[in-house]
């Protein structure tokens, strides 16, 4: 992690509005008011001091009533300024808190006199805050803070990623056939009359329609709905004198509706702005006989995306909505099978309500959805989301509205769901098995483990997870106890299964921590071939899975005899495709790359490379780049650079902590992906990028020559295999691809001159990739290959 003075001094290479919004998020938690933005931007334009505002800032009341609160422990996990602030203030002693102080800010061990001088201070009663902004301020501080952000060459700058949502549209439009038979919108009131206006004035364009009724059924309003939905002559309603509830409520409007129309419940709190939603949802309902349920997706007013489908788990019988509160840039946009909808919008086939019943009344509400969706999947029908639809929706409004006490009625009908569906969602899973790994923190095998374990739950299999590093291991530090993932901390919270088939996914000389009754090693490695150490641990597995054939060859090549199969990673199309919103960083022809700084990604071979074949072009490369190495100093190493009368520009997004989800976003912003790697053991942002509909070039070497090819993208000659020389113990005496930079230039130079001609190849290929390379293709051959142990 780096240190508080490290992130400072990224923090000071951006500039103007980019700065204000950055130090607000890393100080205060927050965003920064237009207002805000507004009033420091003419101190900003005229070259102010940014450490007089970071000192301001710190110094407002806002700053000491966060930081100078006594409970601060909640707020300690994390790499933002605030985090690293708050865990130095948390020290447990007054010399660590000295000691702490000293690493973060000055990168060194404090003078003993110091360490008194401050234990003096705080015996005084000087509180640890004052002392963290008064050693800000100090010197000693503010040259360190300032030497990170001198000497950066022309040409070259730093900043962050971000959506501007008012630059793109939050509809896809879709065709879809027209409505070939007649359906009724079931509206549900129970005061809230404002919302019930603003959603009947949505639907205000289906009056008329031969084949679209609309029935108000109005739960004993008290506010002037009933006087209101009088006044619409194109609607019909009914007003009951009492509240029966969600579940009766609809049934009783049901009744009153044709009989043989399919059927859309629809929240009063819901707006429509997509006039063909209602010709999609049916289209879906009606692409297979087993349909039997469609919902859509929600977004709050925010640009937040609500629901995109629900899954829930026999342990905590507690639904959760898919994608909840995410910024909205298109993702889940497809029409997928899912476990469950909400019915704040949800399409009912009238045959299979015909055959399963209607809603149950033993629910006055909640679960009801939940209930229904599981009732149409023990009936063999399935359960959509239907993506293509995006309708606005704000929340719990009849809840807020009516006061009622959210948390008495959840609970019960939460325990009558439990009684009745608890051992039904645990019977539905088909195996078990033991995930041995990690995942509650940011690196390649945990991101992909996390990916896995849902993809396979997904798929049935019962995922008993335990981390595999930690004390006596290669990695002893602990991962922190939870993830931001709901369904990972739940596969946490399982007990090992005593007669699973046991996997061990990590890095191969942690395979001894398999003790399963079947044992499975799954790992990679980038060169061509495998530590001793590693061998002997492979050939005590039962088997060995590989992500790649390229590590079949060179785990066999090294020795491991025991069976191996090719389990591949994958994608997630939900946030990977060519849909995905993003805001561009400039007008000009954009490459990018992800990478972490050092030796296998050769990056400042690739920086030059792209200087000296773009040095008179108006291109931009933007770089994301993690660094996490104290020894390595990416600013010295960019004055080497040779950037002299270049008009292309290189941007760098430098530990930008950018949230999983909105990596497509990010990929979606450039034009064309360019690694040229020495070696993958898997290759996820080739894969990436392919699946977002980029031209992307990398390397012909290594695990993604699985998937990338002359076909699918443009592959870097290798001159040939040269010592795979880096700090990386296991890399020792093998050997790994040196890419001919020179041919990479020029497919980057053709992609820039051809765009139109390869962008229609790319978007040939993310459809490729997302029909063939996603975590389900991935958690399918896993389950299979479980299914044949048992």
């Amino acid at each position: 992690m780096l240190r508080l003075v490290q992130i400072l001094q990224q923090l000071f290479q951006l500039e103007g509005e980019a700065f204000v919004e950055e130090l607000y998020r890393q100080i205060l938690g927050r965003e920064a008011e237009a207002t805000i933005k507004a009033y420091h931007a003419p101190s900003m334009r005229a070259h102010s001091p940014k450490m007089n505002l970071m000192l301001n800032l710190l110094r407002s009341r806002e700053a000491r009533l966060l930081y100078m609160r006594p409970s601060m422990g909640a707020m300690l996990n994390g790499s933002t300024i605030q985090h690293l602030i708050l865990g130095t203030l948390n020290s447990n002693t007054d010399d660590a808190f000295v000691a702490s102080l000293y690493q973060q800010l000055l990168s060194r061990d404090p003078e003993p006199d110091a360490v008194q001088h401050y234990a003096i201070m705080l015996q005084g009663g000087q509180h640890r805050y004052a002392i963290v902004v008064g050693m800000l301020s100090a010197e000693e501080c503010t040259g360190l803070i300032a030497s990170g952000a001198r000497h950066i060459p022309p040409g070259v700058s730093f900043g962050q990623y971000a959506l501007n949502l008012n630059k793109s549209s939050f509809t896809l439009h879709t065709p879809a056939p027209k409505l070939a038979r007649k359906l009724s919108i079931v509206i549900l009131t129970w005061n809230g009359l404002d919302y019930t206006k603003r959603c009947l004035q949505s639907l205000s364009y289906l009056a008329g329609n031969s084949l679209v009724d609309i029935m108000v059924f109005d739960n004993g309003s008290r506010d002037g709905t009933v006087s209101y939905l009088k006044s619409l002559p194109w609607i019909k309603h009914h007003a009951h004198p009492d509240n029966i509830g969600f579940p009766a409520g609809n049934n009783a409007a049901i009744a009153l509706c044709h009989p043989e129309s399919d059927i859309v419940l629809l929240n009063n709190d819901i707006v429509v702005t997509d006039h063909n939603w209602l010709e999609k949802l049916q289209q879906t309902a009606y692409s297979d006989t087993r349909v039997g349920v469609v919902g859509c997706r929600l977004v709050g007013e925010d640009g937040r995306l609500q629901h995109a489908g629900t899954f829930i788990f026999s342990e905590t019988c507690w639904g959760q909505q898919i994608g909840g509160q995410e910024v909205d840039i298109q993702q889940h946009e497809r029409v997928q099978d899912v476990q469950g909808v909400v019915f704040a919008c949800t399409y009912l086939k009238r045959s299979m309500m015909n055959h399963i019943g209607l809603l149950d009344t033993e629910y006055f509400a909640y679960f009801e959805d939940t209930e229904y969706c599981l009732r149409a999947l023990a009936h063999h029908y399935r359960v959509i989301c239907d993506g293509r639809v995006t309708l606005i929706h704000t929340q719990n409004t009849t809840t807020k509205v009516n006061k009622v006490n959210f948390n008495k009625l959840f609970e019960t009908s939460r325990d009558k769901f439990r009684r009745k569906w608890g051992s039904y969602l645990d019977q539905s899973y088909e195996l078990p098995v033991n995930w041995h790994s990690i995942a509650n923190v940011s690196s390649g095998y945990a991101n992909s483990s996390r990916k896995l374990m849902v993809a396979l739950d997904e798929q049935h299999v019962k995922v008993h997870y335990r981390y595999v590093y930690g004390p006596g291991t290669p990695n002893p530090a602990m991962e922190p106890q939870s993830s931001n993932d709901y369904r990972v901390n739940l596969f946490n919270s399982r007990h090992k299964h005593p007669h699973a088939t046991e996997v061990v996914y990590g890095q191969g000389d942690v395979f001894f921590k398999n003790n399963g009754r079947y044992k499975i090693g799954y790992s990679m490695l980038e060169v061509d071939g495998l530590p001793r150490d590693w061998v002997h641990q492979c050939n005590q597995m039962n088997e060995v899975w590989v992500p790649s054939h390229f590590n079949v060859s060179t785990f066999r090549d090294s020795g491991v005899r025991v069976p191996m199969y090719v389990m591949p990673l994958g994608v997630d199309p939900n946030y990977f495709n060519p849909n995905i919103r993003a805001t561009r960083f400039s007008d000009r022809f954009t490459f990018l790359t992800v990478f972490e700084w050092g030796e296998r990604k050769a990056p400042l071979e690739m920086l030059q490379t792209f200087i000296n074949e773009f040095r008179h072009d108006e291109v931009l490369l933007v770089c994301k780049v993690t660094n996490q190495d104290p020894h390595v100093h990416v600013h010295e190493e960019l004055r080497k650079l040779d950037l002299q009368g270049a008009r292309c520009s290189i941007h760098l997004l430098y530990n930008q902590n950018l949230e999983d989800y909105l990596l497509g976003s990010l990929y979606r912003a450039a034009d064309c992906f360019v690694l040229p790697t020495r070696g993958e053991g898997w290759g996820m942002p080739i894969l990436e990028a392919m699946a977002c509909g980029l031209p992307t070039i990398a390397t012909n070497w290594s695990a993604q020559t699985d998937f990338l090819n002359d076909t699918t993208g443009f592959p870097i000659r290798v001159k040939g295999l040269v010592p795979a020389v880096a700090k990386c113990p296991y890399y020792h005496g093998f050997r790994w691809a040196e890419p001919d930079l020179e041919h990479m230039a020029s497919l980057m130079r053709f992609v820039y001159t051809h765009h139109e001609q390869v962008k229609k190849r790319s978007e040939l290929t993310a459809h490729y990739i997302l029909n063939n390379w996603s975590w389900a293709h991935a958690a399918q051959k896993i389950k299979n290959r479980l299914k044949q142990i048992m």
